[in-house]
């Protein structure tokens, strides 16, 4: 039980009075602090100055990103516009395609099991995912999946060439589909850009953990489509 003279809280606490006699000191030996002018935080651009007509400039002007956005939107839209080209082709034949028959055998001929499944999903998937790239939207998952495709494009054109060796350069060699894939990973990695409506997300600012595990994703679904749903070495 508290006693009869305790006065509370502030009993102990007691805030020193302050002199005003000039001398700076306050009753019982305390002096007050200084007043330290606010300086510029070094890694920061601008200074009080540029604080005072608006408070975000520091921070906008070290987000200026000159021209990458607008590259990283020519990228992912040209890629996406590919793949949805690409895709339709394949299902209805546009521009001198196959369609859904002929892409069926080709599937079938070079060893795929369910070839028929196959077909619609090849098209269907790459529409999607072109589709999303020319959106921005979930931007990491639908190059991974664009990545799957492309290598497992690359494991099929080995596959089908007699020697059983990969050539690089064009016309009997890979160079496109592995231009198709290095342009895939740099999406993957660098992340979409603002230009998209994943403009606002983390893998569009400071793509990191997200963009490896998606390249993982891709890397490993072209790897197992190709051993799940064909099992031959593509090497011979």
């Amino acid at each position: 039980m508290p006693s009869a003279s305790y006065t509370g809280d502030f009993e102990t606490a007691a805030i020193p009075a302050y002199d005003p006699t000039g001398s700076g000191a306050m009753a019982g030996g305390y002096s007050p602090l200084p007043y330290a002018e606010p300086q510029a935080s070094p890694g920061r651009v601008g200074g009080p100055s540029a604080a005072a007509g608006d408070a975000d400039e520091p921070f906008r002007a070290l987000d200026r990103r000159g021209t990458q956005d607008l590259g990283l939107l020519i990228l992912r839209t040209g890629l996406g516009v590919l793949l949805v080209a690409h895709g339709l082709r394949q299902l209805f034949g546009w521009w001198g395609g196959r369609g859904v028959t002929g892409v069926k055998h080709a599937i079938a001929e070079a060893g795929y099991q369910h070839a028929d499944i196959l077909t619609y999903a090849a098209g269907g998937g790459q529409i999607a995912a072109g589709l999303l790239l020319v959106l921005g939207l979930f931007t990491p998952l639908a190059a991974a999946g664009a990545l799957a495709y492309f290598i497992n494009g690359v494991l099929a054109g080995v596959a089908s060439q007699n020697e059983g060796r990969f050539g690089l350069f064009l016309p009997d060699g890979h160079e496109y589909h592995v231009v198709l894939i290095v342009v895939a990973v740099a999406i993957i990695l660098v992340g979409p850009g603002r230009y998209g409506l994943d403009g606002d997300r983390g893998w569009a600012r400071r793509p990191f953990i997200g963009s490896i595990a998606a390249l993982v994703i891709g890397i490993a679904g072209g790897i197992a489509m190709w051993v799940f749903l064909n099992g031959t070495n593509p090497l011979g």
